[in-house]
């Protein structure tokens, strides 16, 4: 009896197993269909054989890690009573377990992608069931939508089932129909309703912080233990714990190691050997400390017992600095429900949350997904391949934000892997290695200097989470050359790699393991040279001062205390850590380089340019050779042209203000009066104010913009009076007069500096004046300041008459006895003026 009938004839008690009919018929209907169903429903294991033993082909599974494929393989392989490879087998990057006979293929959801690119018709593949598409993973989207195009386009024939464990399967299903707007047609869903245990919640909150600087805090750790060894003694049955890393995975192992358990790791980086032990039921209890590879797309036999830290690592990408990086938060609840569900597979279970009931009820409700978050550089490629390079015409669940978009085609551009044409043969031979684009591009370039064997190893080690003791990363390289506990896996993905590197490098893949023995590079060259091909947006110089260095992105970095790499001239940066607050990231991981070097690798950041800028009162022109926002030479720049120099002087005067040209009195004044017409009577008189003079500056000064650059005088009244209206200018000294005539014949300048017109004049001049003298065709009174025979203020008024009166008598009685020789009348109003002190009569 097939294999696949057998076990559908007498299917293990599992909730999805009453709905298979439903979901087939769906198929069969409309080609493609949506599972809504929890964990530990059964979807995983039920559905792929139900649809293979309907299908004429092979049925494509995907699940999003690769420790997730192949344990999903080995236990469906295992209701079969098979041995891996038979009916049931499974692709993961570097490794594959499969035959003629395979019906039922478990890959991860990056090798489907690529098997998509390489040939979107997938021969021999009668169905595709894509996996946990609801933990969002670039992968998962990208896949979904290159399906959904398929499809559409190519081969209608192509059965495709969406598992989803959350309520964006009716959104997956609108997206899985070949719709890229909302209101369009959708697949049918069916959901299943969940088969758990009960599980009970035990709040224990953790004291103190619960990050810093480095992530998860150490007191969080160190409750995380306590809260294990209390739940050992508390609860039968296996414990499984979350943690955010594989850093805080080592920890709290090691702080285990005494309890009366098998304490088993269980993250993405450890070798296949290690995670499989971590899956096996033994005949000790068994605490599996994990990252949230084990949330919802792994199942781990045995567990009754869920501790959770709640916190979880996410990509986070800082598009303006160019630096993408993983953060530590807090877990959604919907991943703290994913969780605690692993309690309740096999029975009633618990889990204890290292956080309040309050904290939980302000937890988002689910994680972002992310393509709003991580680096979108792979996945930028991987559309440019298709030949929607901005994802035109495909079913995306979410847009990709549209500054990390360009950044990501930005660094395309720099790679060399896209082009005005799109996907370059070189974009696609980079495309064709299992790695992100950076480090492929690195691999394959690197080979003709450093050889295969050698490229290959630092880029493996640029895949590991390397936190390098004082950012020196040769030194790493030749750790990790000498073996030891956690080098397996990077050994691994070297070989994968080398052979990746002569496979698709062809010709410039030498056969030797690298240069000749005299033309070897030394490691620091050698891993320096590969990691600025990987990162040319990561080369740095050593800033003046030798304390920080400056990142060709324009970006800030210095080294950890006591780095053996401080003081070197040019890093290539693989890592850094990028502190929220800090004006500086910290490297954490880099090699030396020198100049050529940089030259080299960041040639499309090379670029020579003229810069004009506005200094000291002139501009001052310079030829400028930069890599990115680093500055390598300069030289005088003779004769810019015109419109460069209009420019500098432009952005010098919007930089530095109005104030900073050259402004003679007779220029201040004339704008001070035209300043008053505009404010007093409005159009047409000309806004002079600071903004309007600078947005209109090629009104007013552009025939003197030359001289003004060459640092030359401008006489500025000249330039203003080309903004005079016409014909009304002709009525400029009538309207706003630069001098009055008092009383006494003198002609005495009015000042406009302030919002009235001021005249200061000696008292005496003005006498016999009954009236405040006005302008702007008598509508605004001048404030005049009445002088002292000394020349100081002795009165201010802008009603004269009124000062006569009430003012003057004041001012008499304080000022005729100091100034005895001044006339001081009774009446003002009918008195002889007079300019200066009189003289005293002659006597005959």
């Amino acid at each position: 009896m097939d294999p696949l009938a057998r076990l559908l004839a007498d299917p293990p008690e599992l909730p999805v197993g009453q709905h298979l009919d439903e979901v087939l018929a769906a198929v069969r209907a409309a080609g493609a269909v949506v599972v809504q169903a929890p964990p530990g429903t059964g979807k995983t294991t039920l559905v792929p054989p139900a649809l293979a033993a309907a299908l004429e082909g092979r049925v494509v599974v995907t699940q999003p890690r690769r420790i997730a494929a192949r344990a999903a393989a080995r236990r469906l392989a295992s209701l079969l009573g098979e041995e891996l490879g038979g009916t049931v087998g499974y692709t993961v990057r570097g490794e594959s377990r499969t035959s003629r006979r395979t019906r039922v293929e478990i890959v991860t959801t990056g090798t489907l992608v690529r098997r998509l690119q390489r040939d979107p018709e997938l021969p021999g593949v009668a169905g595709v069931v894509l996996d946990e598409v609801h933990e969002r993973h670039l992968d998962d989207d990208l896949a979904l939508a290159l399906l959904a195009d398929v499809r559409e386009n190519l081969r209608d024939d192509l059965a495709v089932v969406a598992m989803s464990a959350t309520v964006e399967a009716d959104r997956t299903a609108t997206a899985l129909g070949g719709s890229t707007g909302a209101g369009g047609p959708r697949v049918p869903v069916v959901r299943v309703e969940g088969g758990l245990h009960p599980v009970d919640v035990v709040w224990c909150p953790a004291p103190g912080a619960r990050t810093d600087a480095r992530g998860t805090s150490s007191a969080l750790l160190d409750h995380v233990v306590a809260t294990v060894r209390r739940a050992l003694g508390e609860r039968a049955g296996d414990l499984l714990v979350f943690v955010p890393g594989a850093r805080e995975v080592d920890i709290v192992s090691r702080r285990l190691a005494s309890v009366d358990a098998d304490v088993r790791p269980l993250h993405g980086r450890l070798p296949p050997r290690e995670q499989d032990r971590a899956l096996e039921v033994g005949p000790r209890r068994r605490v599996v400390v994990s990252t949230a590879v084990a949330e919802s797309s792994l199942t781990v036999p045995g567990v009754r017992v869920v501790v959770d830290a709640g916190l979880a690592r996410e990509p986070r990408t800082d598009v303006r600095r160019g630096l993408p990086g993983l953060v530590t938060v807090s877990v959604s609840r919907a991943g703290a429900e994913q969780r605690a569900g692993r309690a309740g597979r096999e029975g009633p279970g618990a889990v204890y949350r290292c956080w309040s009931e309050g904290d939980h009820a302000r937890l988002a409700r689910h994680p972002e997904p992310e393509i709003r978050t991580a680096d979108l550089t792979g996945f930028a490629l991987e559309l440019a391949c298709w030949g929607s390079p901005d994802g035109t015409g495909l079913a995306l669940l979410d847009p990709p934000p549209e500054a990390a978009y360009a950044a990501a085609r930005a660094v395309l551009h720099g790679l060399g892997a896209v082009g005005p044409a799109g996907v370059t043969a070189l974009g696609r031979r980079i495309a064709a290695v299992p790695a992100d684009p950076r480090r492929a591009r690195a691999l394959l370039d690197a080979v003709p200097e450093v050889g295969p064997r050698r490229a290959a190893e630092v880029v493996a080690l640029l895949s590991e989470d390397v936190r390098v003791p004082g950012a020196d990363l040769p030194a790493a390289l030749r750790a990790v050359r000498r073996g030891g506990p956690g080098t397996g896996a990077w050994a691994a993905q070297r070989d994968r790699l080398e052979r990746v590197a002569r496979d698709v490098a062809g010709a410039a893949a030498r056969p030797t393991t690298g240069p000749t023995a005299g033309e070897r590079p030394t490691d620091d060259a050698a891993v320096g040279h590969v990691v600025a091909l990987a990162h040319p947006d990561r080369l740095a110089r050593l800033r003046p001062g030798g304390e920080t260095y400056l990142l060709v992105s324009g970006a800030g970095a210095r080294l950890p205390p006591g780095s053996p790499l401080q003081g070197t001239p040019w890093l290539a940066v693989a890592d850094v850590d990028r502190a929220a607050g800090r004006a500086d990231a910290v490297v954490r991981s880099a090699a030396p380089v020198d100049e050529a070097t940089a030259r080299a690798a960041a040639v499309a950041e090379l670029r020579t340019s003229g810069v004009a800028e506005w200094s000291g009162g002139r501009v001052r022109a310079a030829r400028v050779t930069s890599l990115g926002a680093i500055e390598l030479a300069r030289e005088p720049w003779r004769g810019p042209p015109g419109d460069v120099v209009a420019a500098a002087v432009r952005d010098g005067l919007r930089r530095d203000g109005i104030a900073s040209l050259a402004w003679s009195d007779a220029a201040t004044r004339l704008r001070d009066r035209l300043r008053f017409l505009h404010g007093a009577l409005g159009e047409p008189w000309p806004d002079v104010g600071d903004g309007a003079l600078l947005d209109g500056l090629d009104a007013w000064l552009g025939p003197d913009l030359p001289a003004v650059a060459r640092g030359r005088g401008v006489e500025l009244a000249g330039a203003l009076r080309r903004l005079l209206p016409w014909p009304e200018a002709a009525r400029l000294d009538a309207l706003a007069p630069e001098r009055l005539e008092v009383p006494s014949g003198s002609r005495v300048a009015v000042s406009y500096a302030e919002d009235q017109p001021v005249l200061a004049v000696r008292l005496q001049e003005t006498f016999g004046w009954t009236r405040t003298p006005r302008v702007a065709d008598g509508r605004v009174p001048v404030l005049l300041h009445l002088l002292s025979p000394a020349g100081r203020p002795a009165a201010v008024t802008a009603d004269l008459a009124s000062f006569w009166v009430q003012g003057y008598p004041q001012v008499r009685a304080e000022l005729r006895g100091r100034y005895p020789k001044h006339a001081w009348p009774q009446d003002p109003t009918t008195a002889e003026p007079l300019r200066g002190t009189p003289r005293p009569r002659r006597r005959d």
